[in-house]
């Protein structure tokens, strides 16, 4: 008996360190979250300023044509998909994959009909140990990443468009919604969908371009389009702590409720040897009268 109440005084102590670890990473995803809430938003303003200036283009000077703007006939899909490079997140990474790969099987019934874009750890680990066509990688990311980290892959993704390399590019994350809501997301990148204005009852500014509109269009839609995918990222990483912080808050609570489980079965167990303790004494006491 005393060495089964030394294995749970043992379990106990191993299950209240894993709740100071899991609470800590709690804590630690929470302040990394509003962090990562607040660059996300930053990004923001330039992203919709940059869609005024090329919907303003695209809508307002007759006779300017863009590949990226030009539906053709899809024969080959790139996917760009966006995983962390740490677990311990939930179903973070596992929802988005699942996503990615049953679009996939959908579409697709040969690997030379795709190619894929992975940036983070989880998500190219996933995509090799399946053999899966992965043409570049970014993974080692900070929590709070530049678009120099993502740069070279956002404008190889973006010119293998333009090349004709496939006909369609897929964008794939997580949507933020809140610290519990994080939305697996696959959205079409290119060819791009008619570009409109916000707000079509406001006064529209005009602009001025030099050398040309044409031209002017040709420089700003890649970069457009690496923005939509830098600001993707910036959600996925919002997404990511988000998710952690709620993996790691449930995991506290279970471990709070083993801990209380376990001590209850040792308060049985010490009153179980207390009173065989008393009930031999007592035998022993009787036995000599």
């Amino acid at each position: 008996m005393a060495k089964g109440m030394r294995e749970i005084k043992r379990q106990i102590k191993s299950v209240q360190n894993t709740r100071q670890i899991t609470k800590a990473m709690e804590m630690v995803a929470a302040s990394k979250l509003r962090k990562a809430q607040e660059k996300a938003q930053a990004a923001r303003p330039y992203s919709d300023k940059l869609r005024e200036v090329v919907a303003s283009i695209a809508s307002g000077t007759k006779g300017i044509h863009h590949p990226m703007l030009d539906t053709r006939p899809v024969k080959r899909v790139a996917y760009l998909v966006v995983t962390s490079d740490r677990g311990l997140a939930g179903g973070y990474n596992a929802n988005v994959l699942r996503h990615v790969s049953a679009e996939i099987r959908k579409r697709h019934t040969s690997a030379d009909q795709y190619e894929l874009f992975v940036i983070g750890r989880k998500g190219r680990d996933y995509f090799r140990r399946r053999s899966m066509p992965i043409t570049e990688v970014v993974a080692e990311l900070s929590d709070f990443p530049t678009y120099a980290d993502i740069k070279t892959l956002a404008q190889a993704a973006v010119q293998g468009y333009e090349e004709g390399r496939y006909d369609e590019l897929h964008l794939c994350y997580n949507q933020f919604v809140n610290p519990l809501t994080q939305i697996p997301t696959l959205t079409r990148l290119l060819p791009m969908d008619a570009l409109e204005t916000a707000d079509q009852g406001s006064v529209k500014a005009s602009y001025e371009y030099e050398p040309s509109a044409e031209d002017v269009l040709a420089v700003l839609l890649p970069r457009y389009a690496q923005t939509l995918i830098y600001n993707a990222l910036l959600e996925g990483k919002a997404s990511e702590q988000g998710a952690r912080m709620t993996a790691m808050g449930s995991a506290t609570k279970n471990a709070s409720q083993l801990i209380g489980d376990l001590k209850l079965v040792y308060n049985r167990a010490r009153q179980a040897a207390i009173t065989q303790e008393i009930t031999e004494i007592v035998a022993g006491a009787s036995a000599q009268n």
